[in-house]
This record gives structure tokens, sequence and C-alpha cells, in this order.
């Protein structure tokens, strides 16, 4: 009898890659899984497309610090950083609901107000989605059209040895803002009727709580006339994206700890639990950050576009995914991001 593989053993891409193997594309679809959107041919000039996230409470929120409108905003987030990481343009949303017995209409008003002010600032129009009870809580389903030029594509796909690697913004900082809620709800838990301590923290609980998609990034690299090589989004964290990177393109990388952009207050609150800054910068997700390439080429364009950082270079495969330490020591990448 064939021994039964568990979902801890083969990893959530290893899953996806077991569950689609059997599935073709048409000719219509340009690209189906493996990316961060399904690309479909839609007319001479563009591409559809489409994503789709699931967000599950006591999974990928708690509602104990997380509000209703921050976990609408939130989810709609998630879904317009897919579409930015194919340079594309986000367009309309559909957005479906299962909820327990223990929200009231009001609680739902107040997800939906964080929906629609996400859609809102981000130009997207919401058409539609479906509504059905549940069990256990609450879950949300966020599925989002954009376009793309066909010029303009960018896969995961693509990376060439001696590409620059950039991140946008800086990264951890959402790793540490969870810390920071999860420690204030057990000394609550405790029954000790402290209030939470939460001043101080704002900026990794801003990022924790109500991450902003890139859309400037995007705009930015457009305006400089940059089309990256290859580009994904940091929801998993930066090791599993750069691995995602290589794989897809058979290459290696070579990044700089030094390099790789780590806000202050992120770093007080690692002190603050003794840990190593650059953890949460490596395995952390959730900053919805760009990780991109482009050619050695383009390092003057690119070094001059707004909060994006060059944190290392694509070599070829052999060399396999190493990080230099700020000692100087090479460092093998493990892709232990979130799973």
């Amino acid at each position: 009898m064939e021994k039964q593989k568990t979902l801890e053993e083969v990893g959530k891409f290893g899953l996806i890659d077991i569950l689609t193997k059997n599935f073709k594309s048409s000719k219509s679809t340009v690209k189906g899984v493996g990316d961060d959107c399904a690309v479909l041919e839609l007319n001479d000039s563009e591409y559809q497309l489409v994503t789709t996230d699931l967000m599950l409470e006591g999974i990928h929120f708690d509602l104990m610090y997380s509000p209703l409108k921050h976990v609408g905003y939130k989810a709609i987030m998630q879904s317009l950083s897919d579409i930015y990481a194919m340079n594309g343009t986000p367009k309309q949303a559909t957005v479906s609901v299962a909820v327990s017995a223990k929200f009231t209409v009001n609680a739902l008003e107040q997800l939906y107000d964080g929906i629609r002010v996400a859609c809102e600032q981000y130009g997207v129009e919401l058409i539609g989605g479906d509504t059905s009870s549940s069990m256990t809580g609450m879950a949300i389903s966020v599925t989002m059209l954009g376009t793309v030029g066909k010029q303009n594509v960018v896969y995961r796909k693509g990376a060439k040895p001696t590409d620059l690697i950039c991140v946008s913004g800086d990264l951890g900082a959402a790793y540490a803002g969870l810390q920071i809620l999860q420690r204030e709800k057990a000394v609550y838990n405790q029954g000790k009727g402290d209030q939470p301590k939460l001043a101080g923290y704002e900026y990794v609980l801003q990022r924790c709580l109500k991450p902003e998609a890139r859309k400037d990034v995007v705009d930015a690299l457009a305006k400089s006339k940059i089309v990256p090589t290859a580009m994904i989004d940091i929801s998993d964290g930066l090791s599993s994206e750069l691995f995602h990177i290589c794989k897809n393109s058979n290459v290696g990388c070579k990044i700089y700890e030094e390099k790789i952009p780590i806000n202050e207050a992120t770093g007080e609150v690692c002190k603050e639990f003794s840990m190593e800054p650059i953890i949460p910068a490596l395995h952390g997700g959730d900053d919805y950050e760009l990780l991109f390439t482009v050619p050695l080429a383009q390092y003057e364009q690119v070094k001059e576009v707004p909060d994006v950082a060059v944190i290392g270079n694509i070599v070829d495969a052999e060399q396999g995914l190493m990080m230099v330490s700020r000692s100087g020591d090479y460092v093998h990448l493990k892709a232990q991001g979130w799973n």
C-alpha cells in the first residue's frame, strides 16, 4: 500500500503542483497556475490578469486585535499586490464572504467599509461576489481582475545572470508587528485586566494590520522606462520569493545582508524579542513589497527609483541561492517563509 503523504511533507507549493499537474490549458490561457496571476488573452495589445486570495479567521487574521475594517482593507491589498507583481493595472474585484452567527450586520458593514476604502483608493470596481454561512468563523475570498500590456507583462521567470535583485520598501515590519500583537494578546488572556501596551509601535502595527500594495513603485518603474525581467510580491517572505524567481528562471542568486532594507522600528522590536532583524526580513512575510530583477545596464536608472534598494544579483544556477552576511560569510538561503 502506498504511503500517504501529509500536507506538512509536501508544503504549500508542492501541494499546488500535485493538485494541478493533470489540468491542461487552452490557447487563450497564456499563463495558468504558477505565477502571481493567471494571464489570459484579452485583445491585440493587452492581457487579462486574474488572481484569487483567501483569508481565514484564526489562520490569516485574529479578530481579537484585527479590526474588521482593517481585515477588509487587507483582503483587497493582497490581491492588488498580485496584480502589481505582474506589472499590471487592477480593474475589478469580486468578494465572497462566509460568516458564522456571531457576526452582526454592523460588523459586516465595517468589513465592507474597509473593502470600499481600498477599492476607491486604488481605482478598483467591486462587481460581485457571494455570501454564505460558516460554522467556524469568517472566511473571505477576493478575486481580482486586471490588465497589462503585452509588451509589459512580467513573470516570475525571466531573470538572467548579472541581473540586479531589487526590493521595494523595507522588510520584516509586518512580522514584528504581529509579535507585538500576539504578546499583548497573551498578557490580556492571563486575566490581569492590563490594557495593551501599543504606544511606540505604530509603524510595525500599521505594516501588519493595514499594509499597502506598491502601486507607486510600479508607476515609478514605468516612468523610468524599466520593465523588470522577473517580479513577485513578498507575501511569504524574501527567502521564499527568491526561491520562486530562481526556480522559475533556472538561476541562482547572491544577496547581501547589509543591503536588505530593515526599518529602525523593526530593529527595535527585534531587540525586545532577542531576535536578529534579518530573520523576519528573510522569513516573516506579509510585507507586500515587490521583489524584482532588472538588467545590470539599468543600474543608474533603478537606483533613482524612490524607495527601491538593490540587494544583490542573479548568478548561474550552479552557484545556488546565497546570502553574504555582514561578516562576509556565505550563507545558503532556505525558503522558510509562510507555508
